[in-house]
């Protein structure tokens, strides 16, 4: 197991240091930052604001409401984008095999500890203080006396007054009799319900999930699908398999890792994905509480060594409700970013919190003042001790291309790509500066259209590299992260061969 460290050794951050008001150094942060959107930031104003706080990712939770509903909130999301000029990747997120509760009067259900409560796959019975109909038979069969069982709308995490932790008494039939350890309220339509490792007899990519992917997401062409409930190598497989089928040749599964199942599974699961999410909602359930923070830096470190991303939820969970992070959410985050994640996912915090907009610009905030005094060296060392040697051409140069950009202070790093695998190779090497991708379409006529990430001003008419590489450095301008004898590292292609040149940005020339 490996985490991040800070720059600066022992002790010697003076505290003059910590009271400097803040300069970031790159906004947005280096660090993702993934917004759910829901009924607090589906307006197309509220994203505009979560845009220019921050938001890169916007996530859309599959688990709850239909498709007009989500396709109503793109809408607006395409609308905002356009608006303020900010690119923004979509991410949608299957149900997979969640248990719900549905409540479909909405009337707040008050739980008091001591009392009995039974749960029923009798989903025509209303909820109440004494009955739960859930949305699957097979619970019974699954669970023993003991086991723990979690209700809730946010879980047993952070919120603790609107989730109950439910004891198994005995089963009967298909009923589950529990004891109610804690008093709470439950609020809202839906509950997630969590038996603490528990296997739940459900297929991973839901006929739900299918139709959802093969309407909303193939007519969207989504960027990324993060697949819940993350269980075996199989499972990411099989939505390979399916998106490939529904056209959807450049989307990224993101395998979402949130039981100890997944857990046992987990080198092999991250082989096979695009991307990590490391769940801590239901991980950190499933989990003893003094081991969440060992898979955390464990999995993160794996996911590093290999170039993959790695994205943590469940941050700063109390900002549903206020206006500040808790000092411990606070630190959390920074150390997630130290540890060496790439992204943060924000869900209840802005789906249905009250400061959508503050959560993403505080956790931003946390993210590009780690981002500050992340030992990003020590990283390089790691990763290429890692690959070993003799390294192949592909490593070698993505290598060379991050350590002349540190060497030579390079204010960025400019990547000519046709697949986005040249960019997430040089991202692999952890450089401290950004990476703007500029991306060559696999076209059969001599006309390109260059695209970068970055803007939504993203294409431009052009026939050479050299207009791609003064359309990067215009928006580099643009965005403040250039100016005038800034040097910045390109990695292209010529012919079969990858290499890295130095550029001198002169306004002048690039104007």
């Amino acid at each position: 197991m490996q985490g991040g460290q800070v720059a600066v050794e022992g002790s010697v951050l003076r505290l003059a240091s910590v009271l400097t008001p803040s300069k970031p150094k790159f906004f947005p942060s280096l660090t993702k930052v993934v917004g759910t959107l829901g009924p607090n930031s589906r307006s197309v104003e509220v994203i505009e604001a979560c845009l220019e706080a921050g938001m890169s990712v916007a996530r859309f939770d599959f688990s709850w409401l239909d498709e007009n509903y989500h396709q109503e909130t793109l809408d607006n999301l395409r609308v905002a984008v356009k608006n303020v000029k900010r690119l923004c990747a979509v991410m949608l997120d299957t149900m997979g095999p969640a248990l719900q509760v549905c409540n479909k009067s909405g009337n707040p259900i008050e739980m008091m500890a001591g009392n009995h409560v039974t749960i029923t796959p009798d989903v025509t019975r209303e909820p109440s203080a004494e009955i739960l109909p859930v949305n699957y038979s097979g619970l019974a069969n699954a669970v023993i006396k003991g086991d723990t069982i979690f209700v809730g709308q946010y879980l047993f995490t952070g919120i603790e007054t609107t989730s109950i932790w439910l004891e198994v008494l005995e089963t009967r039939g298909k009923d589950i009799l529990c004891l109610v350890k804690n008093s709470a309220t439950l609020l809202g339509s839906i509950f997630t319900m969590h038996a603490s490792q528990v296997h739940i007899d459900l297929p991973t990519l839901t006929d739900v999930d299918r139709q959802a992917i093969s309407n909303w997401g193939s007519r969207n062409k989504v960027d990324f699908i993060s697949l819940s409930y993350t269980r075996h190598v199989e499972d990411v497989r099989e939505l390979r398999a399916f998106i490939k089928a529904q056209n959807l040749h450049e989307t990224q599964i993101f395998a979402k890792v949130e039981t100890v199942e997944g857990l046992r599974h987990f080198d092999e699961i991250l082989e096979e994905a695009d991307g990590i999410i490391l769940s801590r909602g239901n991980l950190g359930i499933d989990l003893p509480p003094e081991k969440v923070f060992l898979f955390q830096k464990s999995a993160i470190h794996r996911c590093n060594m290999i170039g993959k991303p790695a994205i943590i939820t469940r941050v700063v969970d109390s900002m549903t409700a206020n206006l500040r992070p808790t000092r411990a959410e606070a630190t959390d985050v920074a150390n997630a970013v130290l540890d060496g994640a790439d992204g943060i996912l924000l869900g209840p915090e802005t789906l249905r919190g009250m400061y959508p907009i503050e959560a993403i610009k505080t956790v931003g905030r946390i993210c590009a003042e780690a981002e500050v005094v992340c030992n990003q060296s020590l990283q390089f060392k790691r990763v290429a001790k890692h690959v070993g040697e003799p390294m192949s051409h592909a490593e070698s140069v993505a290598s060379s291309a991050v350590h002349t950009a540190t060497k030579v202070k390079a204010a960025m790093i400019i990547v000519f790509t046709s697949s986005g695998g040249a960019a997430r190779l040089i991202a692999k090497y952890r450089p401290s500066v950004p990476v703007f991708a500029v991306v060559i379409p696999r076209l059969s006529t001599n006309s390109l259209k260059w695209t970068f990430t970055g803007s939504s001003q993203a294409t431009s008419g052009g026939s050479s590299e050299e207009s791609g590489l003064k359309l990067a450095l215009n928006h580099g301008k643009t965005m403040g992260l250039l100016k005038p004898n800034d040097q910045v590292v390109v990695f292209q292609k010529i012919g079969d061969s990858s290499v890295v040149k130095i550029v001198v940005f002169q306004d002048q020339l690039y104007s």
